[in-house]
């Protein structure tokens, strides 16, 4: 029995030594990132049985693969609408030519048109939002398309699956997506909410052995009828109606108007194929839509289902292009190498760079990551401002009053490499200053953060930050 032990033991040693190795060879040829490649090196090696169980469960991506077979297999693809198939970009008028090299660069990443004629109304809080969204259900006569990341199910939660089984008794046709782990956030869930009514319901990507952590889809999409859209960086709870008790999150979303909604509904068909829904093929989901505005607009739908990293090229394009101001707005803010040199030499080419963030973040370890970077770009003239509480989720980014980026995803590289998410890019001054105007009056409210204030950190507060850097590309 005991030579029975040994040789047992020693086959589970090299068993666990196998996987390690086995799986760190696999992070080692197919991560692009070194710093990631390394980390997940480490893990597997460092960790018996449970670093390679982490890596083939959360550092792997198999959803590029796994698309194309579904596309593969379903046949045709999700329709395009022949009313903005057939439509070529938008031309640029005089006062934004400078920024044709930015659209040529989309251009060529997005698959997605720049269309003008679109109206694009922001919406502040819930106490904005909310109503607006729930007005257009409940006037829907043919279809309701949602998708969330959170879907809470207390009282406003409660009130949009009221308003969407009301839509579905009334013959329109309801679709709701709602992230599998985004959903765990709340009890009852939407899910459970929903059961027993006319409402279709799909999870993204459901959580189970083998399933995934990372990946989620982070994408907040609301079409009524394929003509009116509704999109930014909220989610459905009460959390974001701040004259509610605390906690409280403030956050800013925008109704769309115009032909783009059409690329909002292309984007919510698609994750529906992909959340394994019915192929939507009817072209009654994709109306003619009339200009709304003088807005110029192209979707950007980005996931690590796609070849490219179109959002953070997009960005880093965005910067390369400014001549004079650049305004950041974002609840999370973990850049990357290559984000982090743009904003230099941005800053040192004389534009005058804003960052603002919260005062308080409600996850303190991504604050903490994030305060290891700003003394890097305080020490090149980059100015960074603190929002005070309640925390902010709000996030867009302005390009010298004349380009703006809105949508789901944060600068951080959940967004930017994990994440499905959505944003729309908008070439129009009068939008454009808008959010600037917005950004100013919170600038007056808000705590500039200096480079003397960095170097002042406590000696542990600093080791505490540069612990958490190390883990930015997984925050």
């Amino acid at each position: 029995m005991h030579a029975l032990d040994h040789i047992f033991t020693g086959l589970l040693f090299a068993s666990l030594a196998a996987l390690a190795l086995l799986s760190a060879g696999h992070a080692l040829v197919n991560k692009r990132d070194p710093r990631s490649a390394l980390g997940w090196i480490l893990t597997c090696l460092a960790i018996p049985l449970f670093g390679p169980i982490f890596y083939w469960g959360m550092g792997v991506n198999r959803i590029y693969s796994r698309a194309k077979r579904w596309h593969r297999e379903s046949g045709a693809l999700p329709i395009i609408p022949p009313t903005v198939k057939d439509i070529p970009s938008a031309r640029l008028p005089g006062e934004l030519a400078y920024l044709r090299e930015l659209r040529n660069l989309s251009e060529r990443v997005v698959s997605t048109r720049l269309l003008p004629g679109n109206h694009l109304i922001p919406l502040e809080n819930g106490e904005e939002a909310y109503p607006a969204m729930l007005a257009a259900i409940d006037a829907a006569v043919s279809s309701v398309h949602l998708s969330t990341y959170i879907f809470d199910g207390d009282d406003t939660g409660k009130r949009f699956v009221a308003a969407l089984a009301r839509a579905a008794d009334r013959g329109v046709e309801v679709r709701v997506i709602v992230d599998s782990l985004g959903e765990k956030y709340s009890r009852p869930t939407a899910r459970e909410l929903l059961k027993g009514s006319g409402v279709k319901f799909r999870h993204f990507l459901p959580l189970r052995p083998g399933g995934y952590l990372n990946l989620r889809n982070h994408r907040k999409i609301l079409v009524v009828d394929g003509a009116i859209g509704f999109t930014g960086g909220m989610n459905i709870g009460s959390r974001h109606m701040v004259t509610t008790p605390a906690p409280v999150v403030k956050d800013l979303h925008f109704q769309v108007l115009g032909p783009v909604v059409a690329d909002l509904q292309r984007t919510f068909v698609e994750d529906w194929h992909f959340a394994k829904g019915k192929q939507l093929t009817d072209a009654r989901y994709f109306p003619e839509l009339a200009e709304a505005g003088s807005a110029m607009v192209r979707a950007v739908s980005d996931g690590p289902d796609k070849d490219f990293r179109k959002l953070n090229w997009i960005i880093l394009g965005a910067l390369s292009c400014a001549r004079r101001t650049v305004t950041i707005v974002t609840p999370y803010f973990i850049p990357d190498r290559p984000l982090i040199s743009a904003l230099i030499t941005a800053a040192l080419r004389g534009v005058e760079i804003t960052l603002v963030l919260p005062e308080v973040n409600n996850l303190p370890y991504v604050q903490w990551a994030s305060r290891s970077y700003l003394w890097e770009l305080l020490q090149q003239g980059v100015r960074i401002y603190a929002q005070p509480a309640p925390f902010v989720h709000t996030k867009f980014m302005v390009v010298d009053r004349s380009w703006s980026l809105i949508g789901s995803a944060n600068l951080d590289p959940r967004s930017l490499r994990l994440n499905f998410e959505f944003n729309l890019e908008v070439y129009d001054l009068e939008f454009a200053a808008a959010l600037e105007g917005r950004c100013m009056a919170t600038l007056a409210l808000s705590r500039e953060i200096t480079l003397a204030e960095m170097d002042a950190r406590p000696l542990v507060v600093k080791l505490r930050d540069a612990g958490a850097k190390l883990f930015s590309p997984y925050l």
